[in-house]
């Protein structure tokens, strides 16, 4: 069979190694935004600071986030996504409503332990996202506020539905303190702290 007027085909070179994908590059940039703006806030940080941190070229996070407030948003709902998936598996799990409580207020502690930098950026940088996500946000965070208000309603049938959600966010924010005030306590005796103020303030 002849070959074409234009000369032979080449096919293109299968032992050439394709470039593979990393695929902790996108955690890497979430850590290294979250530790960036807790730490120097979200207006002082640029997309190459963060890269540099991820170990990235700036413009390679482009790949994953479209804008900085793109990457502050995914940031925020992917902790609004764990704290409100570990919530439910608290609530699946326990036998009774004091059980339910007495686990979501442990959890919220953990994370305010563990997650302590992505709750710093919650509280402080929420306010900088686009309408509609900030509105997302909000609204996954009254969904979390709404796993803890129906578990206190059996425990506390002398409160109202606006002092259940009262006593709800006065026990939440038993935790912010300690985001922004370095203790310098052992991790198990904060957390012993923590939930013991967070169940006072439920009334446990």
């Amino acid at each position: 069979m002849a070959e074409p007027a234009d000369g032979p085909v080449v096919l293109a070179d299968a032992t050439r190694p394709r470039r593979r994908r990393d695929p902790a590059r996108k955690d890497r940039i979430l850590a290294a935004a979250a530790e960036l703006v807790a730490k120097h806030g979200y207006h002082a940080v640029g997309m190459a600071d963060i890269g540099a941190a991820a170990g990235i070229v700036g413009s390679g996070i482009y790949r994953h986030f479209g804008s900085k407030a793109a990457l502050l948003s995914a940031l925020l709902e992917q902790l609004m996504d764990e704290m409100q998936r570990t919530a439910a598996a608290v609530v699946a799990g326990a036998a009774d409503d004091r059980e339910a409580l007495e686990g979501l207020v442990a959890n919220h502690v953990r994370f305010a332990i563990e997650d302590r930098r992505l709750l710093q950026v919650y509280y402080r940088e929420a306010h900088h996202l686009p309408e509609d996500d900030l509105r997302r946000l909000r609204r996954a965070q009254r969904h979390y506020v709404e796993e803890w208000v129906i578990a206190l309603a059996p425990l506390r049938r002398e409160l109202s539905d606006a002092e259940l959600r009262v006593v709800v966010h006065a026990a939440l924010g038993t935790t912010q303190a300690v985001l922004f005030h370095h203790s310098g306590l052992p991790a198990d005796r904060l957390a012993e702290m923590l939930v013991a103020m967070g169940r006072q303030c439920l009334g446990l």
